[in-house]
């Protein structure tokens, strides 16, 4: 009983953990991002290759 019990209680506390984090409003928010933004209008709109749209 003892061995269950101690494998089970941290495994229920990260998941408790993870549920946590994930459920953060900020979680989706970069605050890189504007700046990235910014560069880019500057730069005309034009992203790196792989990055914006799927046929770049």
């Amino acid at each position: 009983m003892i061995d269950i019990f101690t494998v089970v209680v941290p495994h229920v506390l990260m998941a408790i953990a993870v549920w946590r984090l994930l459920a953060r409003d900020d979680l989706d928010n970069d605050p890189i991002l504007p700046g990235i933004k910014s560069a880019l209008a500057r730069r005309g709109g034009k992203t790196a290759p792989g990055e914006g749209s799927p046929d770049a």
